[in-house]
């Protein structure tokens, strides 16, 4: 049984998996593989919270743009 799940497809297109443990600075020794094992388990959810950058694009993004206007209402004294 050799399931896919839903974040092959990002590790594809952040280039495979020997390049994603080459951005996560995985050993190189066994990096490869250890990514390539998320192709059919998921990537961790620790993973995934330690570069969200990364994983969660649209998360840090949020996360960004709400920081900014926190910080433009605390500058104009609201």
């Amino acid at each position: 049984m050799n399931s896919i799940h839903p974040d092959a497809d990002l590790i594809k297109r952040l280039g495979g998996p020997s390049k994603v443990a080459e951005i996560l600075c995985i050993d190189k020794r066994g990096g490869a593989q250890r990514v390539q094992n998320w192709i059919a388990r998921g990537i961790p959810s620790n993973v995934k919270v330690k570069y969200p950058h990364i994983f969660m694009p649209e998360l840090a993004q949020a996360q960004t743009s709400q920081a900014h206007a926190a910080t433009q209402t605390a500058a104009q004294g609201v």
